[in-house]
């Protein structure tokens, strides 16, 4: 069964969406050449920590899978998503693409972004560009009375232009009192299909795409996921509150510029 949240719940997921967003804010200002991945996952749980919050991921346990070692998803080029922290230093040219949550008074939120380390070609920035702009063209079609595959549907016509690929394994989800809830979200499908939207659900959409194929494989740590051609991929996330007037980005800090109008 889907959970609808009351405005209270709403209200409790919109601080922990704020408290999120700002951990990734100090992140973002401690990307760089140099640093490494297991340096950024103290720091973001650190942060979580210092609000009175707990991190989501850390000890997250899927079947088949050791429960997850770090608070956060750190993943870099070819990697797709779950990439475990670690000793690894970013290099420049690189893009890195970070997958986080946090949980507190019972409520979870979860959020991602992909940034460039350094300069990269071209082609690297339009597929940042596209599946950050994918991501809201999905939010803006998170509206009461239409259904998961009109998200779908609004991503996959947002990208399918570039020319890129559209992770099919891994999707978006419902999220509350639990980190993953119904409905599942994919990335792409068919519009008017799917369970149907309706105020009071969250849920958390998040576009995976890649300079080459949709095809993934999971390393031998039973976490990490790989594109299958080794081409490079982008991750982007929002968690999101379905209201009588239309989707509300929850993990964003007030005034953030690029989330000042994103609903198309």
């Amino acid at each position: 069964m889907i959970h609808l949240k009351a405005p209270w719940e709403i209200a409790a997921m919109r601080g922990n969406g704020r408290r999120l967003a700002e951990v990734a804010f100090r992140l973002k200002e401690a990307i760089a050449p140099g640093i490494t991945t297991g340096d950024l996952d103290r720091l973001a749980e650190e942060t979580i920590r210092g609000m009175g919050a707990q991190p989501s991921f850390l000890n997250y346990a899927v079947p088949g899978a050791p429960p997850y070692p770090a608070s956060i998803c750190a993943s870099i080029n070819e990697e797709v998503v779950h990439g475990i922290p670690g000793d690894r230093r970013l290099e420049e040219g690189s893009i890195l693409s970070i997958d986080m949550g946090l949980v507190y008074g019972g409520y979870h939120a979860d959020m991602a972004f992909t940034v460039a380390v350094g300069e990269v070609d071209d082609r690297v920035l339009e597929l940042l560009d596209a599946t950050r702009e994918s991501l809201y063209v999905g939010v803006s079609r998170a509206r009461p009375g239409l259904r998961v595959g009109d998200i779908g549907h609004a991503i996959q016509g947002s990208i399918q232009p570039h020319g890129f690929g559209i992770i099919r394994q891994y999707v978006g989800h419902g999220i509350g009192r639990q980190l993953h809830e119904r409905p599942s979200i994919p990335n792409y499908g068919k519009p008017d299909t799917g369970d149907l939207l309706k105020p009071g659900m969250c849920i958390a959409i998040e576009p995976m795409i890649t300079l080459g194929t949709w095809k993934t494989r999971v390393l031998r740590d039973r976490w990490t996921v790989v594109t299958a051609d080794g081409s490079w991929a982008a991750h982007f996330e929002h968690t999101v509150a379905i209201t009588e007037q239309g989707p509300e980005i929850l993990t964003v800090l007030d005034g953030d510029p690029e989330v000042a109008d994103p609903i198309r």
